[in-house]
């Protein structure tokens, strides 16, 4: 198999799919996180509330992985980003572009309606690539 061009790892990562988000703890391990993300071709973002371990441990060590995988049962396909995450503001709008991607509409909306009462509390962990990497189906 082969790796993905990149128009195959874009169309890839702009479907809805659950990633692993890998930061690590002070003593080096790792810790993986299922997340929502969103790429835009160049960095991939994920939104988490502004006093999460994951933002804790992105600023300890900015040094992170993203894992983007096929589920079982069908063509074999993955994409792993690896690079430097920042913490940005801008959460709250990011939460309101993936719930409609990742719920249905009455469960998009419910939430969105109780996360927006503390829009201030979410921020985005923006990912630069270092090293991309993938397999095609």
């Amino acid at each position: 198999m082969a790796a993905m061009t990149p128009a195959q790892r874009d169309a890839f990562l702009r479907q809805p799919r659950i990633a692993m988000l890998i930061t690590l703890y002070d003593d080096g391990a790792p810790a993986a996180v299922p997340v929502w993300f969103e790429w835009e071709g160049e960095r991939a973002r994920i939104f988490t509330g502004r006093g999460s371990e994951k933002i804790h441990r992105v600023q300890a060590n900015a040094r992170v992985a993203l894992c983007v995988a096929e589920p079982a049962g069908v063509p074999e396909a993955w994409v792993t980003i690896e690079g430097t995450a920042a913490v940005l503001d801008g959460g709250w709008a990011l939460a309101q572009r993936l719930a409609p991607r990742y719920y249905r509409a009455g469960q998009a909306a419910k939430v969105l309606a109780e996360w927006g009462r503390t829009p201030e509390q979410w921020v985005v962990i923006e990912i630069t690539p270092r090293r991309i990497r993938s397999l095609a189906p």
